[in-house]
């Protein structure tokens, strides 16, 4: 691959890929390139990176590398858990099975006293002898006549089985009224009481929170409705873009049921031209882009929501469209897409830039004698599946983009043990220590000084642009 030099006379974009946890990833290496002064002209982002991207535009990154940032909120340690409904019909399950079960576990105990008071026999203690067996045998008349375990233990399995099914059930409504729409459900009823695994309202909760505060800035006034959130978002970067700390904005997201990425922008005005000049009225494109400052600009929140939301693993988001947008004032669902990466760089090529810097918390697929403990829950392996994804469609991304500009360089850490969804921190079994939230933002921090500013920025010598 031919060298390339970073040039702070170049438009330079920045673009920021990740699920979950990259947004903390992402923080820290904003911090190192504010502090370096690297001047970004166009902020690019699906997945956690919307986050960033939102409030690297208006200024306001401080707040997400901040020790009380919300990269290291509490409220996220429950980011992408189990849904509640599960959570309870899991432990209404269990509670069945432990019922059925309580007759063998009630004879393993008798048999274990009737077992010690033999024993005690044997060994000349025959008053403890004669007082096991005594309670041994009264506890079994006990337990297996009417009314006591033949009863009850049918009637609180069937009271079990029937919680786990009216909180499905609830929950089943409850998702599709939040959801909107009469849309028939296709499939056995089953799968729409199961609904999918995890929620996202951690983090989308607590992300939306933290970019209303900046959006209000020092007033206390209470959060609004998303579309308002949106809509004072747009107006605050419109009315100071060219400003100091205002940047250009693209975010992505995938609309599931039109099959289609969704490209949502915030631009100045020669960018907006030629981000519009590739939009030819009734053709495919027209679907595709979503111009903020327009009348969609109340869909903003959305997006932001709908990237935050992962394929199965989690609900889509569901987005209203304006009557008067190409959608006709259709409701959609959107979520995240890892392969996004490379329809952002097709983007911000078209609107004239010259030079990207990729942040992706995925490290580098691995070496011989690379492999880990693998994980044993679902929901781990769903992260170890979205992991990987990340880091092959980094490769082909970067790949693909070295033709089109003078320079892609890539921030990306060597080692990186915390999953997608650990918010929690994770045990690093390669430094056996735990790792936790606010060390992946110093890691980005100090990965991007070692990646970009120190052997390109500093030195100023023509480096390779892209490693692999």
């Amino acid at each position: 691959m031919a060298d390339s030099s970073y040039s702070p006379r170049l438009r330079t974009g920045l673009l920021l890929c990740g699920t979950g946890t990259a947004g903390a990833y992402q923080a820290g290496v904003l911090r190192a390139l504010s502090e370096a002064g690297i001047k970004i002209d166009v902020v690019a982002a699906h997945g956690a990176g919307v986050m960033t991207a939102l409030c690297a535009a208006i200024d306001g990154t401080a707040r997400l590398w901040d020790p009380a940032g919300p990269w290291t909120d509490a409220r996220l340690r429950q980011a992408y858990g189990w849904r509640p409904a599960l959570r309870v019909a899991g432990v209404g399950l269990a509670a069945a099975a432990l019922l059925l079960l309580s007759p063998l576990l009630i004879l393993l105990i008798a048999t274990i006293a009737y077992a010690i008071g033999v024993m005690a026999s044997l060994v000349n203690l025959p008053t403890l002898s004669e007082t096991l067996i005594d309670a041994y045998r009264r506890l079994v008349e006990l337990l297996f006549n009417p009314p006591v375990l033949p009863t009850i233990i049918p009637r609180a399995v069937v009271l079990a089985v029937l919680v786990v099914i009216g909180v499905l059930v609830v929950a089943a409504v409850r998702a599709s009224r939040q959801a909107g729409g009469r849309r028939r459900w296709r499939g056995a009823f089953w799968w729409v009481l199961v609904g999918s695994p995890l929620s996202a309202a951690e983090p989308g909760a607590t992300l939306v929170d933290a970019l209303w505060k900046l959006v209000r800035g020092a007033s206390n006034e209470p959060r609004p409705r998303a579309d308002e959130i949106g809509r004072r978002y747009v107006d605050l970067l419109t009315d100071n873009l060219g400003q100091p700390g205002f940047r250009e904005v693209l975010v992505a997201v995938h609309d599931l049921d039109a099959r289609r990425d969704l490209v949502g922008a915030l631009l100045g005005a020669h960018a907006r031209e030629l981000f519009e000049a590739r939009r030819p009225t009734g053709g495919p494109r027209e679907a595709e882009v979503v111009d903020f400052t327009g009348p969609q600009r109340g869909l903003l929140v959305d997006f932001l929501q709908g990237a935050l939301r992962l394929p199965v693993a989690t609900a889509p988001e569901p987005v209203e469209f304006p009557a008067d947008s190409y959608w006709r004032g259709e409701r959609h669902t959107v979520c995240d897409r890892p392969e996004l990466i490379s329809r952002l760089i097709d983007e911000v090529a078209g609107i004239g830039v010259e030079q990207i810097i990729v942040v992706s918390p995925a490290p580098p697929p691995a070496l011989p004698h690379g492999m880990r403990t693998r994980a044993a829950d679902l929901r781990g392996r769903m992260g170890e599946l979205v992991r990987s994804i990340e880091t092959s469609t980094l490769q082909d991304a970067c790949a693909s983009a070295a033709a089109r500009f003078s320079g892609v360089f890539v921030i990306r850490p060597h080692h990186n043990p915390i999953g997608p969804f650990d918010f929690g921190g994770v045990y690093d079994d390669a430094s056996d220590r735990r790792r936790t939230i606010a060390e992946l933002i110093d890691q980005g921090h100090e990965d991007a000084y070692e990646c970009f500013i120190e052997p390109i920025v500093a030195s100023g010598e023509r480096v390779e642009a892209v490693k692999h």
